[in-house]
């Protein structure tokens, strides 16, 4: 059994103006977790991003207990699950320093041809990481589903939303997304997130955005040429 683990204390960068994690910080500290994990599972950047392929994310969700906030010590806890087809799960859990749970999630990770953007099948390229089961696996990922709105607005994908894979990095929808909220809805307690990624979007790809909030959910998506870039959908208490 391989279960990472590392202690980190938020940083007043990590945090929005109610002083609690930000969304895209949270899954930018599960992301750092799955590639430093994965490095040391001998599966690190001289078998992969060396060798022309790219982890990519394609479905994540989170069930939030309560966020963590400024200058709070966390515990980021992450392991592997058992490798399906062209899929590696993995799960995670943020704790409190007494073991108390915080935030508990899971995702799906793949990997892309650099050169052809296309999903590879690891086992042709000798990438195997043994999965591990603990007993506190939370489902994986469901589909979100699409707004059912008009176009609200266009978004033009800077540059400093590039990550090295190339494109804007799934991380930054979430900024994307708490931008086009209501404002009144910020302040209110995420309890699930959910999403999914569907199509790149490199430097300069217009997005057009849809939102609608349907209950204590608000379902956010883009495209860009009629084709699903990414949805997301945030369930608040």
């Amino acid at each position: 059994m391989s279960v990472y683990s590392r202690d980190y204390r938020i940083l007043s960068s990590d945090t929005d103006a109610l002083r609690r994690l930000r969304i895209s910080r949270l899954f930018t500290l599960l992301q750092e977790a799955s590639i430093q994990h994965t490095t040391e599972l001998g599966m690190g950047r001289d078998k992969t991003l060396d060798r022309g392929l790219l982890w990519i994310v394609t479905q994540q969700q989170a069930k939030i207990t309560q966020m963590p906030v400024y200058d709070e010590e966390v515990r980021i806890v992450s392991w592997p699950g058992r490798t399906m087809h062209l899929f590696f799960p993995r799960y995670y859990r943020i704790e409190d320093m007494n073991g108390g749970t915080l935030i508990e999630s899971s995702a799906l990770w793949a990997l892309m041809d650099s050169n052809t953007r296309k999903v590879v099948f690891p086992e042709k390229h000798g990438i195997e990481i043994e999965g591990t089961e603990t007993g506190r696996e939370i489902p994986l990922p469901a589909v979100p589903r699409a707004p059912k709105t008009d176009i609200c607005t266009v978004f033009n994908v800077p540059y400093s939303y590039i990550d090295l894979n190339g494109h804007m990095n799934n991380t930054r929808y979430f900024d994307l997304c708490e931008d086009i909220l209501p404002p009144g809805t910020r302040s209110r307690d995420l309890e699930v997130i959910q999403t999914e990624y569907s199509k790149e979007a490199p430097e300069g790809t217009a997005v057009s955005l849809r939102a609608e909030t349907d209950g204590s959910t608000c379902f956010i998506s883009g495209e860009t040429e009629g084709k699903k870039v990414f949805r997301v959908a945030l369930t608040y208490r």
